[in-house]
């Protein structure tokens, strides 16, 4: 080939390369506080569909998003749930249920998450452990961490009834994120009249 061929090619590659790069398939940002919580739809590892725009008529939503399993159980997921559960009563006392979602790949996630929930007591009625396969989820709310044995960023978020996000905390370590205590603070804080 001569050096115009190659220059020909190469303009092609550029105006083809720039309509498969479009704003839908820029990276999404997390949410804000203020903002409406985007709806999304997940399954328990036993398949039961959660709509968040279907939780949050029965009251607020704590939205936490773990690690999943990046090649091992996380073990502070484990702490954080084992910690949620401790308070599941006071969440339900403030008419607030509580979402975990357990990121991972498709072909694995239902197992791991369904190994994960063995090593935890079983769950309160207002707590729900549901999988993002293929990190829709994770994407859709821009907290996908890119990293070797890494998932998502471990986040939280306090959603009301009208989908609106009251408080996030998006942690860039294993170790930095929510506890019990501080979102029941963060839930009296903002309660408001129903």
């Amino acid at each position: 080939m001569n050096q115009r061929s190659l220059s020909l090619i190469a303009t092609a590659l550029t105006y083809f390369s720039l309509f498969l790069v479009s704003p839908a398939s820029a990276v999404a940002e997390p949410p804000e506080v203020g903002s409406k919580a985007p709806d999304f739809t997940l399954s328990t590892p036993d398949g039961r569909a959660i709509t968040l725009s279907e939780l949050t008529p029965k009251g607020r939503v704590v939205l936490v998003l773990l690690r999943g399993f990046p090649h091992y159980q996380c073990p502070y997921c484990h702490k954080q749930v084992y910690d949620f559960q401790l308070h599941a009563d006071k969440f339900a006392a403030l008419e607030t249920q509580v979402l975990f979602v357990y990121p991972g790949p498709p072909a694995k996630v239902d197992k791991k998450a369904e190994e994960f929930l063995t090593k935890q007591d079983k769950l309160s009625g207002n707590l729900y452990l549901v999988v993002d396969p293929d990190y829709k989820f994770t994407n859709q709310y821009g907290l996908r961490w890119e990293g070797l044995f890494e998932t998502a960023y471990p986040s939280t978020f306090i959603i009301d009834r009208n989908r609106t996000i009251l408080f996030r905390k998006i942690s860039h370590s294993h170790g930095d994120r929510s506890t019990s205590e501080e979102v029941l603070a963060e839930l009296t804080k903002s309660e408001s009249p129903h």
